[in-house]
């Protein structure tokens, strides 16, 4: 898994609900890089692999903006920050 993935999967957990805007912002990534990332950790994953997502993320517009995505975490990726929270804290 890149890097990168990780990064967005590890500021999702520690920000549910956070805005992909604040996201970039805060891991200094461009927004193409941001999308392509998300998209690996959502459903959706990359139409140019014909590779499902890892389902860990929810994206979904903003109600009182439409031009940005709310990120949640799914349950699979609240099990998984949750193993991963146990495995490095104990």
């Amino acid at each position: 898994m890149p890097g990168q993935v990780v990064s967005i999967f590890l500021y999702v957990a520690s920000h549910d609900g956070c805005h992909k805007q604040a996201l970039e912002a805060e891991l200094g990534l461009t927004t193409a890089s941001a999308s392509r990332n998300t998209d690996i950790l959502s459903g959706k994953g990359r139409i140019s692999t014909n590779r499902e997502g890892l389902g860990l993320i929810t994206k979904e517009d903003d109600p009182s903006n439409g031009r940005r995505q709310i990120l949640r975490l799914t349950p699979e990726g609240k099990r998984l920050a949750q193993t991963m929270k146990l495995l490095i804290y104990g």
